[in-house]
């Protein structure tokens, strides 16, 4: 018998973490974040993070476990997923990945095999000092040299995967690309669904203009102030996220602060509809299109019905 096993995803300010709630809540369920940068400590506000007043009594893993400038990436969360998702079976419960790094959920749905390469860690710190001199477009030049495919998935701004996929190649001599399309036709382990929630482009547009909005009036120019003072230089992964390197920006005089929210606004609209490509490249998904229902109660309602109709439901 497979274990059930729940994702829910889809693109930033969709709604994923009120339904995350009422779904656990309704299936007995407990969630893994698959956000890359939730699991970072002192990033509250720009990552949108959880807090624990908000979680209505649900545990939640991977989030606010790891400080600024510790390194995370997909092979630290598949160990850290299976290690939790481990703990929630154990006390006869569903494990809920919820999240919109689809990689990440990809790593765990398919149990993809990390090739063990030797622990040389020159490569990637001369492909970073290359990214800092030169930026992050010659970089992707490198990646489109001796993986097109790779270059054509992975954002040029997305310079973590980038080195990742480089490091692979020159530690293999073989390409990314192929090795994850071989680990894409292997079978899942688990007994999944797989939801992808939606809304109107306009309408999630707009959430995700009010939302960065919001995230000013909370305070995210002094969260990033303070992470800055601490000494967090923006050359790390966690400073390059959306939300903090454009306000990082502002504070090292390179923009205003108008052009810095501008900026960010639309880099993570643009993020947005990356997600969405993402994720209609990936097999076995249920969309639930938010604009097609009532409430959050029938979204709820149907994703129920879904998981009932595949016998997901312990």
């Amino acid at each position: 018998m497979k274990k059930p096993l729940v994702v829910l995803t889809g693109p930033t300010a969709v709604g994923k973490t009120e339904l995350s709630i009422a779904l656990a809540k309704a299936i007995n369920g407990e969630i893994i974040s698959a956000d890359s940068m939730q699991v970072y400590k002192q990033m509250d506000i720009g990552t949108a993070k959880i807090m624990p007043d908000e979680m209505q009594g649900i545990p939640h893993y991977l989030v606010d476990e790891l400080e600024p400038d510790e390194e995370f990436n997909v092979v630290k969360f598949k160990e850290y997923a299976n290690y939790y998702m481990e703990q929630i079976y154990k006390k006869g419960k569903i494990p809920i990945l919820v999240g919109g790094t689809g990689f990440y959920i990809q790593a765990v749905l398919n149990d993809v095999d990390f090739e063990k390469n030797q622990e040389d860690n020159s490569i990637r710190e001369n492909l970073t000092k290359f990214a800092n001199e030169n930026g992050a477009k010659a970089l992707h030049d490198k990646l489109k040299a001796v993986d097109p495919k790779s270059a054509e998935n992975i954002h040029e701004n997305n310079i973590k995967r980038v080195i990742r996929a480089l490091e692979f190649w020159e530690q293999t001599g073989k390409r990314i690309s192929d090795h994850n399309e071989k680990e894409k036709e292997k079978k899942s382990p688990y007994n999944f669904v797989y939801f992808v929630l939606t809304n109107d482009r306009k309408v999630l547009y707009d959430r995700i203009n009010k939302r960065v909005d919001l995230m000013m009036k909370k305070g995210l120019l002094e969260e990033v102030t303070a992470l800055k003072e601490k000494g967090y230089d923006r050359s790390l992964v966690s400073m390059q996220a959306i939300g903090y390197k454009e306000i990082y920006a502002y504070l090292e005089g390179e923009m205003t602060l108008e052009e810095a929210i501008y900026i960010l606004k639309r880099d993570t609209r643009h993020f947005a509809k990356r997600q969405l490509t993402w994720f209609r490249r990936e097999q076995e998904v249920t969309w639930v299109d938010k604009s097609q229902f009532l409430d959050e109660k029938d979204v709820l309602e149907y994703c129920l019905s879904i998981l009932q109709a595949n016998n997901v439901l312990l």
